[in-house]
């Protein structure tokens, strides 16, 4: 199979779970780095017209969306499965996509992760106190509603990994390297086992932060 390529930079949650996803299907893939502040630059809008990330490429074939990427890869590598084949198992994956990406992420990483890792780090910004407390409700909110799905069980959809769980990993990931998980994540010990689980993985280990950026020298 020709070689996959993901456009990212180095850190973004998007991006890593479009590279643990291929990490889990054993493909092989290369970094194509975006540097911070060129997604609006001709060169991004020409790969993604909303100038967001990550692309993928693949054979000629150029997707954005990491929902759509992750479906795609699903079924371009179809094994080991990432979707279950029961539909209400399929249904709560669906679900949980859409919670990380419309409730977790919006709102809530796009303020605290930003606010506490990505300004300071990247853009030697001081944190909006102001923005992270805002964000706080929804994000107490959104962090009950994860844990009450999970419940018991091992992982999102059930009781085998799922693209649920690869494309909420790295958003939770992120909230670690924050003050505010010690009150949303920690408190949930069925969250924090399930994290536990998934930094097991080798697909965790090989897509940390300093790990593709890594990658995206050697490009």
């Amino acid at each position: 199979m020709s070689e996959f390529i993901v456009h990212s930079i180095p850190g973004s949650p998007f991006g890593r779970a479009v590279m643990s996803t291929l990490e889990e299907k054993g493909a092989r893939y290369r970094v194509a780095p975006v540097m911070p502040g060129t997604l609006k630059s001709p060169a991004h809008l020409a790969l993604h017209p909303f100038g967001r990330i990550p692309v993928l490429e693949h054979d000629g074939f150029r997707l954005y969306e990491s929902q759509a990427i992750l479906r795609y890869l699903d079924r371009v590598v179809p094994e080991p499965p990432l979707t279950p084949a029961e539909p209400k198992r399929a249904a709560r994956m669906d679900q949980v996509l859409n919670v990380c990406d419309w409730y977790l992420f919006q709102g809530c990483g796009s303020v605290i992760g930003f606010q506490r890792v990505v300004g300071p780090k990247l853009m030697g910004l001081t944190p909006d106190e102001a923005a992270i407390e805002a964000a706080m409700p929804r994000a107490r909110a959104v962090f009950a509603e994860l844990a009450r799905l999970l419940d018991t069980q091992p992982f999102f959809a059930g009781d085998a990994l799922s693209l649920a769980d690869l494309h909420v990993m790295p958003q939770i990931d992120f909230f670690t390297l924050t003050p505010e998980w010690a009150e949303l994540g920690a408190p949930y010990q069925n969250l924090v086992d399930w994290l536990k689980r998934m930094q097991t993985r080798p697909s965790f280990a090989a897509t940390t932060w300093e790990r593709v950026a890594d990658m995206a020298k050697a490009a």
